[in-house]
């Protein structure tokens, strides 16, 4: 029993060093389990995948579990930072590493990639997304009617173009999309599918968004990390100061109620994006709608933007009753959230943006500018 108690202790120092203090693959802070045959610091989500992996992996509490004597010497001897420095030497700087609050198949897949499929031990000229071209099969989400239908999907380096076709190959492709403000996003709750992947980019100034998947995860992963590539050399060229945000994820998303210009206007329940880098706030009638119905630029404290919580009095038609507003130079929007958290959030989020200076691009921008591309 005594020995078991140190070493208990032992393992729960070794996690505490700053080297093994967060998860070696998704960087969660405060660990609680380990991988006795790889010598890592995983947390619980993680720790997951690595019980999937049993011939290469294998997991125990490091609170609740038994261990002996050697296994621990065999944790002192490892640890996370000896697993990046191998696992993780060649990892290319575009290459998308998860983050605690990311989906499990991008906590999945690059559990698999460094341990199972060791992409990253050797120095690679040439990997799938690293090719120029990739190309294959996803299920996209039809415009109107909502049903998923197989695709082929090419995306080039040569032309910096993303490419889908219908059916008929050879009537050229249904839309040839530019990477220059191409995104992409995991979304498997709004899409319904583990593996769900948003894609955005814009059309004659408006956004437009691709609901996609693959029922392979290293498939789907593959995809998000040759777009990254993609970018990633694309933006080097014409915009290094972005290469940051090679994709991106958004500040907030969620449904509000909005109402028209004069404030008189009933209220309608809509879907909000708020991308932070592009300084918008977009918002679609359904949060798998295609096509924007509008979007609100969101400027700086300095160029007169602010939001705060409120209680409007005088309105009409609006369910919920916690209030959002937005002072631009130019006009005043109102929107309600269904709870006072999410008032909180929208608030804060929006705040996040206004505090920030924006760029020189984004001054030339009219300030306050507001477009409905139709009814709300």
């Amino acid at each position: 029993m005594a020995n078991r108690e140190k070493n208990k202790k032992t393992l729960l120092e070794l996690a505490k060093l700053p080297e093994n203090s967060c998860c070696a693959d998704c960087g969660a802070a405060d660990p609680d389990w380990a991988s006795y045959t790889l010598g890592i610091f995983v947390c619980l989500n993680c720790s997951g995948t690595h019980r999937n992996l049993s011939t290469i992996s294998r997991i125990k509490s490091i609170r609740l579990d038994f261990w002996d004597d050697e296994l621990v010497q065999f944790m002192k001897s490892n640890g996370n930072r000896a697993a990046k420095n191998f696992y993780e030497k060649y990892v290319p700087v575009f290459y998308y590493q998860p983050q605690p609050d990311d989906c499990e198949v991008l906590r999945e897949q690059w559990i698999r990639a460094k341990y199972e499929r060791k992409e990253f031990t050797e120095e690679k000229t040439e990997r799938p997304y690293t090719a120029g071209v990739y190309e294959g099969m996803l299920w996209k989400k039809g415009k109107d009617n909502g049903q998923f239908l197989e695709r082929k999907f090419v995306l080039s380096v040569h032309d910096f173009t993303l490419k889908y076709y219908k059916e008929d190959e050879s009537k050229g492709p249904k839309a040839t999309i530019s990477v220059k403000g191409l995104n992409a996003t995991f979304q498997p709750e709004k899409i319904g599918h583990a593996h769900g992947l948003q894609i955005t980019y814009s059309v004659d100034d408006h956004t437009r968004n691709l609901f996609v998947y693959h029922k392979n995860g290293w498939e789907i992963v593959n995809w998000f990390n040759a777009i990254r590539a993609i970018r990633h050399v694309y933006l080097k060229t014409a915009f290094p100061t972005l290469i940051p945000w090679i994709t991106r994820s958004y500040l907030k998303e969620g449904y509000m109620e909005k109402t028209g210009p004069l404030q008189r206007e009933p209220f309608k329940k809509r879907w909000f994006i708020l991308d932070s880098l592009d300084r918008k706030l977009l918002y679609f009638k359904t949060q798998l709608d295609a096509i924007e119905l509008g979007v609100v630029f969101i400027g700086s404290e300095n160029h007169g933007y602010s939001v705060r919580e409120c209680v409007p009095k005088g309105t009409r038609g609006n369910k919920w009753k916690c209030g959002v507003i937005v002072e631009t130079p130019d006009r005043q929007f109102v929107f309600m959230c269904e709870q006072e958290r999410d008032q909180r959030e929208w608030v804060e989020a929006l705040k996040t943006v206004i505090s920030k200076p924006m760029m020189p691009s984004f001054k030339k921008v009219s300030l306050g500018a507001f477009w409905d591309v139709k009814p709300i």
